[in-house]
């Protein structure tokens, strides 16, 4: 590999991109990830297991591999890489490319459409830029063609917004497209937040009408100048010598980091946007952050020659200058951004332990319910099934917190009994579940549940007995018909509200290993009930049967095989005793 900036691809065995990094040195940086001494983790360990080939393109600097990493992230979407985007499409105006341009509100980024300013972080803030925009110029709202000719030819009438004052008339050419452009010219320095501009031009404006003794003229265009001052007064929250700055902060969490950007034109913020991003590989902080600022200033069109952060970042780029504040004005500034990181964080820190919450307070009734002396944060449930006797089956669902832990489910094939005998399939699979744990450490649930009554009960009970087990975790019985609880050794049932969400957790588990339990039996059952069919022939075994079932997928492919493919796969012999004339088949 290059001593050389670039990027490095992984990809796994089929082919298919795995992971985009970008290095200042590629050798150093790809030899890394093959270094035992390096401390990563079990996710970048899995990753490092993945990779069967790499490939790498040089760049000419540090800055061209992370625009370069960027593109490929989106285009391939790895699944190692963190993904800075939304699903959400934001809001923008746009200056028509048409004669007479209109100012319209648009969701749809289409170049050619015309010039487009934005993504705004709400539909308000949009609107109340397009709001100032026609209260300071006079922008036509309607939809009519103005062409040269259709104007001549006197096409159009004025509408009402040309009585009230918001339009001069371009469709009857009561305003010329010279005048009518200069507005335009204006209402865009208003867009790209160039307000100094703005008020430059009225203030000059309203100076000359009041030399020239044209007091209302004059009047006119203070009124202007007091909507773009009220504009102000609600976004200014720096100096205004502070302009055409980004600002990015972050703040993370084990498996998250919370980023806010902010995009300041004139000392007004005139957009924020909070991102949250999933780590996959722990990253650092200055990672994602050197990630963060190209894709946030690359989406929402900034080229602001400085970018404020709260940390450091190793990106050298000529189109900005990176700045970590650290008194005044600009460190204010920093300290609101990261402020709005810090509240993201938090939020989402509440809605989990809101959710936890919800969780453990069912689980503290069911502990109420139960008298238990520990909270049950895992819980096992077992469930027989068997038809007439055929195929016993047995499963085990395993619930952690109140959610269900698929990885943890089990299915167990009866190896001891034959027949209909729910009491020792029972006592087998707990025997055989707590001896594998005891065998490998393994941990322990809180709360043992068993689908049955009594039997099945102390059916599990004597098998815990015989481990040396019971009485160190919990077990409860479920009768199906009236939903009763049972204890061990009690002959009376546990009285519990229907209503409780305790027992309703109970039945949801008992359910779940009921259904676990029944699809394994089926599946196990149309496989015997195939086997069986053609076993039923004379002269046809277990294993010409799973040669046959195994190659024509299904009994009744194999009945409608011609004698040829028959003999071809199991000989001539076995092939005559499968037609249909002569074996009844």
């Amino acid at each position: 590999m290059p001593d050389s900036p670039g990027i490095y691809r992984y990809y796994n065995d089929e082919g298919t991109l795995i992971y985009v990094g970008k290095a200042k040195s590629l050798k150093k940086r790809v030899s890394s990830y093959f270094n035992k001494q390096s401390p990563y983790n079990r996710k970048t360990e899995k990753l490092v297991s993945e990779i069967d080939k790499i490939e790498f393109t040089l760049a000419n600097t540090e800055f061209d591999a992370l625009l370069l990493e960027n593109n490929f992230i989106k285009q391939n979407q790895p699944k190692y890489n963190i993904l800075l985007k939304d699903d959400k499409t934001f809001p923008y105006l746009c200056i028509l490319k048409e004669r007479f341009p209109r100012i319209i509100s648009t969701r749809k980024y289409i170049p050619k459409q015309g010039e487009y300013f934005g993504p705004y972080s709400s539909v308000v803030a949009m609107k109340n830029i397009l709001e100032l925009v026609r209260q300071l110029y006079s922008i036509r709202t309607c939809t009519l063609l103005l062409s040269e000719e259709n104007i001549q030819q006197k096409k159009f009438k004025v509408c009402l917004e040309f009585h009230i004052g918001n339009c001069k008339g371009p469709c009857e050419g009561l305003q010329d497209e010279k005048n009518y452009l200069e507005e335009i010219v204006q209402a865009r320095n208003v867009l790209k937040g160039d307000l100094s501009v703005v008020e430059d031009t009225f203030a000059e404006r309203m100076k000359d009408a009041s030399e020239k003794m044209e007091f209302e003229k004059a009047a006119f265009y203070k009124h202007k100048l007091d909507l773009l001052e009220n504009f102000q007064s609600k976004s200014l929250v720096v100096n205004r010598k502070l302009t055409n700055i980004d600002v990015v902060t972050i703040t993370s969490s084990e498996s998250e980091a919370f980023l806010n950007y902010l995009q300041i034109k004139e000392g007004a913020i005139v957009f924020s946007k909070n991102t949250e991003v999933k780590k996959k590989l722990d990253e650092t902080n200055e990672d994602i952050l050197n990630l963060a600022v190209v894709e946030l200033r690359l989406t929402y069109s900034s080229n602001n020659p400085e970018v404020f952060t709260n940390i450091p970042i190793s990106l050298k780029s000529d189109d900005f200058e990176n700045i970590v504040p650290q008194i005044g004005d600009k460190k204010k500034l920093v300290d609101l951004s990261l402020k709005n990181a810090l509240y993201l964080k938090r939020e989402k820190e509440i809605e989990k332990e809101s959710r936890k919450s919800k969780k453990n307070e069912v689980l503290s009734i069911l502990q109420e319910n139960l008298r238990l002396v520990l909270l049950p944060k895992i819980i096992e449930c077992f469930d027989n099934s068997n038809f007439q006797g055929t195929n016993p089956v047995a499963s085990m669902v395993r619930f952690v917190d109140g959610k269900p832990d698929k990885k943890g489910y089990r299915h167990f094939n009866i190896k001891t009994v034959f027949g209909p005998d729910d009491f020792a399939s029972m006592k087998e699979i707990v025997s055989r579940r707590y001896k594998r744990i005891m065998e490998e450490q393994g941990e322990y649930p809180d709360l043992i549940i068993v689908d049955g009554g009594k039997g099945q009960l102390s059916s599990a009970c004597e098998a815990l007995k015989e481990l040396g087990l019971y009485g160190k975790t919990p077990i409860v019985g479920i009768a199906k018909k009236l939903e009763e609880i049972y204890y061990p050794d009690d002959p009376l049932p546990l009285l519990i509200s229907k209503k409780s969400p305790g027992l309703l957790l109970i039945q949801q588990i008992r359910d779940e290993a009921h259904r676990f339990a029944i699809t394994f039996h089926r599946l196990k059952r149309s496989k015997s009930t195939f086997v069986t069919e053609l076993e039923d022939i004379p002269g046809i075994g277990r294993k010409t049967a799973d040669k046959l079932l195994a190659h024509f997928k299904s009994v009744k492919k194999i009945k409608e095989a011609s004698k040829e493919e028959l003999i071809a796969l199991v000989g001539e012999k076995v092939a005559e005793k499968i037609t249909l004339g002569e074996t009844g088949f």
